[in-house]
C-alpha cells in the first residue's frame, strides 16, 4: 500500500472521528442535540430578545402578607390541601399558584414549601370529587423557581382545590408543609378566585397572623409590578392636612359596567431602606361609590374597605364588586392615613394607579380625575392616578404579568442549558478546526514525502534499469561476441574442410542475426521472445556454441521446477550461465567444465565448476548479475585445482506463481 493511500485513509478516519456527534448525558439536553448550530444560535438570541421584553422579579420588602402555610410534618408523603369557593358555576380558562419566597442567605431567593408533587381540582356543587385538571411530580422539574406556575385549562367549576401529594421541606426548621402566597383561578382577565371563601386540610391553624388561607386569594403577591416597558411615572401624593374626608371622583366619559378597583401603592422603592412604611398614603377606610349624575346624586355605595392592619395593604389592592353601571365614581377617605415624618404630621393620601376594570378592562386610563385637596408637590400630578403607568414603567394586567414571570423563568431555566450545549459545539468546532489543521499539514507533509518517495523510487528504478541495460549488453553481446571470435578462429582452422567451413560460417551467421535481435531488444529483453525457448534449451546451446572445444558434463534435476519460473528469472539464470562460460574460455585456460543445475520447491542452485587455473577475485558480472537476480553467489579454488561458481536462488511464494 503506497504513502498516499496509508495517509488518506488515515484522514478518512480522523475526520469521520472528528465530526461525529457526542451523545449529550442530560436528559433535558436530548431534544437540543437535533438542533444544527445555526438553529442553537438563533434559539439563544430568540431566548435573549424575549426575555428583554418580559416583566422582571422586583420582589416587594417590609412588613406584609405572606400567604398560606399548612401544618407541618416530619415526613413529605403526608398530604394538604386548600380549596377556593367560586360561590357561583363560573368558567375557568387559567389557573396560578404563586409560591412564597425565602431568602436562602447561600443561593438567594427560592420558593419555601412549594409541593414538590400536587393535583389540581375542580369540580361544582356537591360535587367533592371533581376533575383533575391537571397534575405534577419531580419529574416536571417546577422547582427551584421563585416565578408563578401558570396552568392553562378549559372547565366549569364552582370550586378549586390544590392538593399537595409530595411536600417539600420549608427552610428554617426542616420540616415538612404546603405554603403558597397566592392561588389566582382566571375568568378572561377575572380573577374569580379574588377574596373568596377558603377551606384548608389544616382546619384554619396555619402559623402566624401573616400565613393565615384567606391570605391566600387577597391579591397580593411577592412582586412589585415591573413590566420593563414604558417610561416611569411618579406617583401621586396630596399636602398634608387634606381633611377628613378627602375625596377623589372620576369621569370615564360614559357608563360602564364596572366590578374591580386596583389601587397601587406609592412606590416604595425607589430608596433602600424605605424611607415611608408599606401603608403611606393608604386611607385605613375607604368607601367607592357609582353615580351616572356628575354631582352623583344618585351614588350608589359599590364597596367599603377597611384596613385593619398592614396584612391588609400591598403594592395592588385588588378590590372587587358587584357588577354596576355607572359613568361616575368617586373615592372617599373616611379615616386617611395619617403621617409622622419628620418634616410634618397629619393626613395625607397618595396612590400611583387607581384603575376601574369593565369586562375586563382598565376604563379609568387617560380619564381626569378631580380632588378637594392638593398635591404636595408641582411633579405629583393627578395625571398619574390614570396614565397607565407606575415607578417602573407599564402597568400590565394581573394575568398577563403572572403570564411574563412564568415565562421568564422557563426562559431563564432554557438559556444555561441552550448557552452551554452551544459553548460545547463552539469547542468542539474549535477542538475539530485545530484537528483538520494538523490534519491538512500532516497531509502535506505526507504528499511531499510521497513525492520525495516517489521521486526516489523512479530515480532508483533508473538506476536499476541502466544497471540491467549495461549487464545485458555486457553478457548478451559480449557472450555473442566472444563467440562469434572463437567460430572464426574455427573457420581458419577449417579451410581444407569445406563442408566444417560452411557450417562454421552459418553459425556466425546465426550468432551474428542474434546479437542483432537482442540489440534491437536490449531495452527489454523480456520482449525477444524469439531468443529464448527455454532455460535447458538454452543453456545447452550456449554451452555448445562456446565452449565447442572443452569436455562439458552438464547435468539438470527439477525441470518441473524451471519452467514456472517468471521469465525475467529464467533469462538472468541464462545470463549468467553465459558470462561464466565466457570468462572460463577467456581466462581459466580449462579443458573440462562441468555444470550442474538443481531445483526444488524452495531453491535453485547452479554449480559450474572447471579444471584451469583457479580464480583469486569473483568477476564483477557475475557479481552484478546475481544482486539483479537477487541470489546468493560464492566462488572457490577446490584442492584438486579449477574454480568452482555456486549460484544459490531462494524461490519467493509470490514468484512461483507469477
Amino acid at each position: 500500500m503506497s504513502m498516499f493511500r496509508i495517509l488518506t485513509i488515515c484522514a478518512c478516519i480522523t475526520v469521520t472521528g472528528v465530526l461525529s456527534p457526542s451523545i449529550l448525558p442530560a436528559e433535558e439536553k436530548e431534544p437540543l442535540i437535533k438542533l444544527s448550530l445555526t438553529q442553537l444560535e438563533q434559539r439563544l438570541a430568540a431566548i435573549d430578545s424575549e426575555i428583554g421584553q418580559l416583566a422582571h422579579y422586583s420582589l416587594r420588602g417590609g412588613v406584609g402578607p405572606v400567604g398560606y402555610r399548612s401544618l407541618s410534618h416530619p415526613n413529605q408523603s403526608a398530604t394538604e390541601w386548600i380549596q377556593v369557593e367560586f360561590g357561583e358555576t363560573t368558567p375557568i380558562d387559567q389557573i396560578v399558584l404563586v409560591p412564597s419566597i425565602w431568602r436562602d442567605t447561600k443561593t438567594g431567593f427560592r420558593a419555601d414549601g412549594f409541593p414538590l408533587g400536587f393535583k389540581i381540582i375542580a369540580g361544582s356543587g356537591a360535587d367533592t370529587n371533581g376533575t383533575v385538571l391537571a397534575t405534577f411530580t419531580k419529574a416536571d422539574h417546577l422547582l427551584p423557581r421563585i416565578a408563578p406556575v401558570v396552568v392553562s385549562c378549559n372547565a366549569t367549576a364552582s370550586w378549586l382545590r390544590v392538593e399537595a401529594t409530595d411536600l417539600s421541606q420549608r427552610a428554617w426548621d426542616g420540616q415538612y408543609d404546603m405554603e403558597l402566597a397566592e392561588v389566582m383561578v382566571f375568568n378572561g382577565q377575572e380573577n374569580v378566585a379574588l377574596r373568596k371563601p377558603v377551606h384548608t386540610s389544616s382546619k384554619g391553624k396555619g402559623e402566624g397572623n401573616s400565613r393565615k388561607a384567606r391570605f391566600a386569594v387577597d391579591g397580593f403577591v411577592p412582586y412589585l409590578m415591573d413590566a420593563f416597558q414604558g417610561e416611569q411615572s411618579i406617583a401621586f401624593v396630596s399636602k398634608m392636612d387634606i381633611g377628613e374626608k378627602p375625596t377623589m371622583s372620576l369621569d370615564l366619559g360614559e357608563p360602564y359596567a364596572i366590578n374591580r378597583i386596583h389601587l397601587h401603592a406609592t412606590d416604595l422603592s425607589d430608596t433602600v431602606p424605605h424611607s415611608t412604611p408599606a401603608t403611606f398614603g393608604i386611607p385605613k377606610k375607604v368607601v367607592l361609590e357609582g353615580a351616572n349624575q356628575a354631582d352623583f346624586s344618585d351614588a350608589e355605595q359599590l364597596l367599603e374597605f377597611q384596613q385593619d392592619s398592614v396584612f391588609e395593604v400591598g403594592p395592588i389592592i385588588m378590590l372587587g364588586f358587584p357588577k354596576t353601571v355607572c359613568r361616575y365614581v368617586r373615592l372617599i377617605a373616611l379615616d386617611p392615613y395619617i403621617g409622622n415624618e419628620p418634616r410634618g404630621s397629619g393626613s395625607q393620601i397618595g396612590f400611583a394607579e387607581i384603575e376601574l376594570f369593565s369586562n375586563g378592562r382598565n376604563v379609568a386610563q387617560g380619564k381626569s380625575i378631580l380632588t378637594n385637596f392638593e398635591a404636595s408637590t408641582p411633579d405629583r400630578t393627578l395625571a398619574a392616578l390614570t396614565d397607565g403607568k407606575n415607578l417602573y414603567g407599564q402597568i400590565l394586567p394581573i394575568r398577563s404579568w403572572m403570564q411574563e414571570l412564568a415565562r421568564r423563568h422557563d426562559l431563564e431555566t432554557e438559556r444555561p442549558i441552550v448557552a452551554n450545549e452551544l459553548q460545547q459545539r463552539y469547542t468542539r468546532q474549535k477542538t475539530n478546526l485545530r484537528r483538520m489543521g494538523w490534519l491538512a499539514a500532516l497531509l502535506a507533509v505526507g504528499i511531499i514525502i510521497t513525492v520525495l518517495l516517489d521521486r526516489m523510487k523512479r530515480e532508483r528504478d533508473i538506476a536499476k534499469i541502466k544497471e540491467r541495460f549495461a549487464a545485458d549488453l555486457h553478457d548478451e553481446l559480449g557472450a555473442n561476441i566472444h563467440t562469434i571470435g572463437l567460430l572464426s578462429d574455427c573457420v581458419q582452422g577449417a579451410e581444407d574442410s569445406p563442408t566444417e567451413w560452411k557450417m562454421l560460417l552459418g553459425r556466425i551467421r546465426e550468432l551474428t542475426e542474434r546479437t542483432g535481435t537482442a540489440i534491437r531488444h536490449c531495452t527489454n529483453i523480456l520482449e525477444a521472445d524469439d531468443l529464448y525457448i527455454g532455460l535447458v534449451h538454452d543453456m545447452q546451446r550456449a554451452a555448445n556454441r562456446i565452449i565447442t572445444n572443452f569436455e562439458h558434463d552438464f547435468s539438470i534435476e527439477g525441470e518441473i521446477y524451471l519452467e514456472r519460473l517468471p521469465p525475467r528469472t529464467r533469462i538472468d539464470l541464462f545470463l549468467f550461465y553465459k558470462e561464466c562460460l565466457v570468462n572460463i574460455c577467456r581466462h581459466a585456460q580449462a579443458t573440462e567444465i562441468t555444470t550442474r543445475l538443481t531445483a526444488n520447491s524452495d531453491k535453485i542452485t547452479l554449480t559450474i565448476t572447471d579444471n584451469g587455473k583457479g580464480i583469486t577475485t569473483t568477476p564483477k558480472s557475475l557479481k552484478r548479475r546475481a544482486q539483479l537476480i537477487g541470489a546468493k553467489l560464492s566462488t572457490e579454488n577446490p584442492p584438486e585445482g579449477g574454480t568452482c561458481i555456486s549460484l544459490s536462488l531462494r524461490l519467493r511464494k509470490w514468484a512461483r506463481r507469477k
